[in-house]
C-alpha cells in the first residue's frame, strides 16, 4: 500500500516548505514500485491558497473532511508564521489528526504550530534559526535545539528552515525505505543525503544582547574592532575601572553570556567574515583573528559550526565578478 501523506498548508505559506518534500518524495515513487508516497495537499479551506511569494497551490481537502489512519502529516512553515498568533482552527485541525497519523513533522516555524497542538510538549525539536529563540521562549516546555537541521523525537520529526525539508524528506525515505534509496532520490535532485554542519553556518554573526549600559555598548564594539588585542578579563575589568568580578558579573547580566565567551565568539566571527571575502591562509586568518593558529581556528569551527574552515570557505567564499 502506498504511504498517506498529508501535507497541510494556509495562507502565506513557504512554497518550498511544500515542493521540497513534495519532489522528494515524487522522486522516490519513481524509483521504488512498493509503499509509494500518496500525497495529499490539504488546508482548513479547500481550494487555492496563496504561498507568500503568490503562486497559487490547490488543496483538494479540507482538514476537517480528513479522518485517519494517515502514515505522515508534514505542517509546512511561513514567513510571518511565528510572529502572529496562530490559526485556532487549523491549530485544532492538527491536534484532532495527530493520533491517527503514524507520523508527525514539520518543515521550518511550522514547529509552532505542532507546538501550539501540544504535540512538541516535553519534546527535543527545531525549527529556523531566525525563530528558534522566539519558539524557546513561546513553549518553554520544548527543548529547543536551534543548530540541528531535523530533529526526530520518537514520532514526532521537526525540521530546520525552508531547504531543510529536503533533508527531513530524504531522512523519512531513509527510514521507510533504507539509505541506498534516499541516496539515489537526493543524487537525482543533487542536494545532499545528508549535509555537514548545521544551520548554524547559514546564520548570521552569533549574537549577544545589547547591553543596556552605554559603557558595555562601546566594549562590545572596542573587542569587535580589535580582535588581536589582550581581550583578557583583567584587561577589559582594567578597562571598564572595574574589578574582576564585578565587571564579568556585570559584563555577563548585560549580554547574556561571560566575557570569555563573547570575545571567543567575536574572534570567530571575524575569522568568518575573512573566510568569505579574502583568500589569506589559515594561518593568517587565524593570527588575524585573534585566534592564534590555525589549530583554535580548526576547533572553534568545530565547534560553533560543525564544519572546518575550509569547508565553510568553499561554500560561502564570494569571488570577485
Amino acid at each position: 500500500m502506498d504511504r498517506r501523506t498529508v501535507v497541510v498548508i494556509f495562507e502565506g505559506f513557504q512554497l518550498l516548505d511544500l515542493a521540497g518534500p513534495a519532489d522528494v518524495f515524487a522522486t522516490a515513487n519513481l524509483l521504488t514500485r512498493a509503499d509509494g508516497y500518496d500525497l495529499e495537499v490539504a488546508a482548513v479551506r479547500a481550494g487555492q491558497v496563496s504561498a507568500q511569494n503568490g503562486i497559487v497551490a490547490l488543496a483538494r481537502t479540507p482538514l476537517a473532511g480528513l479522518t485517519g489512519p494517515i502514515d505522515t502529516l508534514l505542517v509546512v512553515g511561513g514567513l510571518t508564521l511565528s510572529a502572529c498568533p496562530a490559526d485556532r482552527e487549523l491549530v485544532a485541525e492538527i491536534a484532532r489528526l495527530a493520533p491517527h497519523c503514524r507520523r508527525i513533522t514539520s518543515v521550518c516555524n511550522g514547529a509552532f504550530l505542532l507546538a501550539a497542538a501540544g504535540l512538541l510538549t516535553g519534546r527535543r525539536a527545531t525549527t529556523h534559526w531566525l525563530a528558534a529563540d522566539r519558539l524557546a521562549a513561546g513553549y518553554p516546555q520544548v527543548r529547543v535545539d536551534a543548530d540541528a537541521i531535523y530533529v526526530k523525537d520518537a514520532n514526532v520529526w521537526t525540521s530546520a528552515g525552508v531547504t531543510a525539508g529536503i533533508d527531513l524528506a530524504l531522512a523519512l525515505v531513509a527510514e521507510d525505505h533504507g539509505h541506498e534509496l534516499a541516496r539515489q532520490v537526493a543524487r537525482g535532485l543533487v542536494v545532499y543525503l545528508q549535509r555537514p554542519g548545521g544551520q548554524s553556518q547559514f546564520s548570521t554573526p552569533m549574537r549577544a544582547s545589547t547591553p543596556p549600559s552605554e559603557r558595555f555598548r562601546e566594549l562590545q564594539a572596542f573587542i569587535d574592532d580589535n580582535p588581536t588585542g589582550d581581550l583578557s578579563v583583567p584587561a577589559l575589568a582594567r578597562r571598564s575601572a572595574m574589578s574582576e568580578r564585578h565587571f564579568s558579573r556585570l559584563f555577563t547580566a548585560q549580554t547574556g553570556m561571560s566575557p570569555g565567551r563573547y570575545v571567543e565568539r567575536s574572534r570567530a566571527e571575524a575569522a568568518r567574515r575573512r573566510l568569505e571575502v579574502t583568500a589569506d591562509p589559515l594561518d593568517r586568518i587565524a593570527r588575524e583573528s585573534g585566534l592564534g593558529g590555525p589549530e583554535t581556528l580548526y576547533r572553534i569551527f568545530r565547534r560553533h559550526w560543525r564544519i572546518s574552515p575550509g569547508d565553510y570557505r568553499r561554500r560561502f567564499h564570494a569571488e570577485e565578478l
